[in-house]
């Protein structure tokens, strides 16, 4: 049986009667596939409280995005959890944080963006310029009202990990910060939430970019020329917003120091925009 709170009042409430607990938290916005419900399970595995929110943040959404049709799926996403609750053989607690309206989260007057810096401006950044002080702020927002000890993100948005990384860091949150690794389909696809805006014949197209990123570890890995494939790859298919090879520590170029590369991608199917990236540790052969 999982606890579901609508309201911040009521939830904190719930939170000020936890008193020892570990307690995880995995962040998301909701329309939950097995990436989330795989982020769920290590939490209750790990933790003796598990915390869930679902909010599908307006400040990530840039004007020209799909905030207004993101899939808002509830009812569907509690009875997955409930489901996964089921199988964990220890009795964990689950609650879901699910607030009604945005001021649950950004009261009337809610005027502060946390901001990390120069890591938000490039890639994803450069592409979505509000995206990352969006997220930082939310999810500054969702670690001090659940006050978790360990968080759990996905290592596909795996510039986000790093940028929350960061702000952690910074502003010396008391929180651990776990990255769990993507979880892929039977063909190699990434899921994601926005893989159900593609059609048949897009979502065909869309296997290019796990199959590239896959070629370009082999080739690493190999220790053979891939900085010749990636370059043909951009020049002939303008299909990719980036396709880059970089240290996973910062997302700069890879130096002497460098102890893994990330592949890391986005790609559009369509009208869909795909993010994908693979870890290679540099002496991988």
């Amino acid at each position: 049986m999982i606890k579901v709170f609508t309201t911040k009042k009521d939830f904190d409430h719930y939170r000020n009667a936890l008193k020892s607990e570990k307690i995880g938290l995995v962040p998301t916005m909701g329309n939950l596939h097995k990436g989330h419900i795989s982020l769920i399970e290590k939490s209750t595995v790990e933790n003796d409280v598990t915390i869930v929110t679902i909010f599908v943040n307006p400040k990530q959404f840039g004007p020209n995005e799909d905030f207004d049709k993101y899939p808002r799926t509830l009812d569907e996403d509690l009875a997955k959890i409930s489901a996964m609750a089921l199988l964990i053989s220890a009795q964990k607690e689950i609650a879901v944080f699910a607030p009604g309206s945005n001021e649950e989260i950004y009261p009337q007057g809610f005027s502060t963006t946390i901001s990390v810096g120069p890591m938000t401006q490039k890639f994803e950044g450069s592409v979505r310029p509000t995206h990352f002080d969006g997220v930082t702020t939310v999810v500054y927002r969702l670690f001090t009202i659940t006050r978790a000890h360990i968080a759990y993100f996905g290592q596909k948005d795996v510039q986000q990990c790093l940028i929350i990384k960061k702000m952690v860091k910074d502003l010396d949150i008391k929180i651990k910060i776990h990255i769990m690794p993507i979880v892929r389909n039977a063909e190699g696809l990434a899921l994601s939430s926005r893989n159900q805006y593609l059609s048949e014949s897009e979502r065909a197209e869309a296997l290019t970019l796990p199959q590239t990123l896959v070629k370009i570890e082999k080739l690493i890995r190999t220790k053979q020329d891939y900085k010749t494939f990636v370059s043909d790859v951009l020049k002939n298919d303008k299909r990719w917003d980036y396709l880059e090879i970089l240290d996973s520590d910062n997302m700069e170029a890879p130096s002497a120091k460098t102890q893994e590369l990330v592949i890391v991608a986005a790609f559009r199917s369509g009208t869909t925009r795909l993010l994908d990236n693979i870890l290679v540790p540099v002496h991988a052969g």
